[in-house]
């Protein structure tokens, strides 16, 4: 299990060369991780560290592709100090993945970036909500029909505290073990989910399945407790990155993390036959989208 994290050293967000291997290993499920890459905090964003600096109401603290910050709390000059140090992580990050992958630059769409200010092992969530169970990534609202969910992470605390997280067996492995227990999928459901506004486009029979198999995975108590995975800690300044659709992990304690979601076609990648939407349709044997 553990060459389910790639550990990568590179002093420098811009990888120079193009390395198949870690490609391979991005598209296949596992985690490259980046040790100790280069974030400068400013002096005078020391103080956006605490955790009052977000709205109690909010999962996070954003800042979406239209500059529009969210979820956070303070005066005008703490506010764009924050949206600076938010834009100058989505800028790193997106030399990081251009560089990394240089096939994915013309597809990528840049979803919300995100900074998350409390320490995660306080969180009091419903089990659905909480992500220190093991899951992959499925959204109840944003049905996205196969599309990857691409995620660059990185542990900025001052502390020394890491960013621990767990990481869970390949996603066939999952498919195999929870298809048998999921619900069948109503059409007539998902056209009136997104008539009344609960889903913001029709849901579609996979993201149906993957939702269902994202609960099943956080409901079973026996498989968090008992299925193959491992236990890893991301210290300060490292940068970690997965298709987290794909990649079964929980993340368990630390506070202070980055963090950058893209969206990418199927037909950016290498290797689309080891998606999520090629798997499942794989194991049912029928189309999904």
């Amino acid at each position: 299990m553990r060459s389910s994290i790639i550990s990568i050293t590179n002093s420098n967000w811009a990888i120079d060369r193009q390395q198949l291997e870690w490609i391979a290993a991005l598209e296949s499920g596992k985690v490259l991780h980046f040790k100790n890459l280069p974030f400068e905090i400013n002096e005078n964003e020391t103080s956006l560290f605490r955790e009052s600096i977000q709205n109690p109401k909010s999962r996070n603290i954003s800042l979406g592709s239209d500059g529009l910050l969210k979820g956070a709390i303070g005066d005008a000059t703490t506010l764009i100090t924050l949206k600076e140090l938010i834009f100058r992580f989505r800028n790193l990050s997106q030399v990081l993945v251009h560089s990394l992958v240089p096939k994915y630059a013309e597809y990528l769409k840049v979803s919300p970036t995100s900074f998350r200010p409390l320490n995660i092992s306080h969180r009091k969530q419903s089990w659905r909500a909480d992500d220190r169970r093991l899951h992959v990534d499925a959204f109840a609202t944003r049905p996205n029909y196969g599309e990857r969910i691409l995620r660059v992470f990185m542990n900025i605390n001052s502390n020394n505290q890491p960013r621990v997280w767990r990481v869970g067996e390949s996603f066939e492995s999952i498919a195999e073990q929870f298809i048998p227990k999921i619900k069948p999928y109503s059409k007539s459901q998902a056209k009136f989910l997104n008539v009344v506004g609960l889903t913001k486009s029709f849901r579609s029979e996979y993201d149906h399945m993957m939702l269902q198999i994202h609960d099943a995975m956080k409901s079973d108590l026996n498989y968090q407790k008992n299925s193959p995975q491992i236990q890893f800690e991301f210290m300060p300044g490292d940068v970690w990155v997965c298709f987290s659709d794909q990649t079964s992990h929980a993340a368990m304690s630390g506070q202070y993390m980055m963090e950058q979601t893209y969206n990418l076609p199927l037909k950016a990648l290498y290797d689309s036959q080891s998606s999520p939407l090629a798997v499942l349709t794989s194991k049912v044997q029928r189309k999904l989208v």
